[in-house]
């Protein structure tokens, strides 16, 4: 148990050609947090998702307000 929390540092993406999403496998049921270039649709993977936490972690250093998109 610790007396203090650790720090986030935020983060910044390209808003105007990015996207948040989670890629989720459909076998293994993995989530990987990261963007999508919505011009070339290819997929820049951040950070493994295993707990809901983490998920909220990762909308929080980037920022992120709006529902997270899923693509299998």
């Amino acid at each position: 148990m610790g007396l203090f929390k650790k720090k986030i540092m935020k983060k910044t993406y390209d808003r105007e050609y990015m996207k948040p999403v989670i890629c989720a496998s459909i076998c293994t049921g993995e989530k990987v947090a990261g963007f999508k270039d919505i011009r070339t649709g290819k997929i820049e993977e951040i950070m493994l998702i295993r707990l809901p936490e983490d998920l909220e972690r990762f909308k929080e250093i980037y920022e992120i307000t709006e529902e997270v998109a899923k693509e299998y």
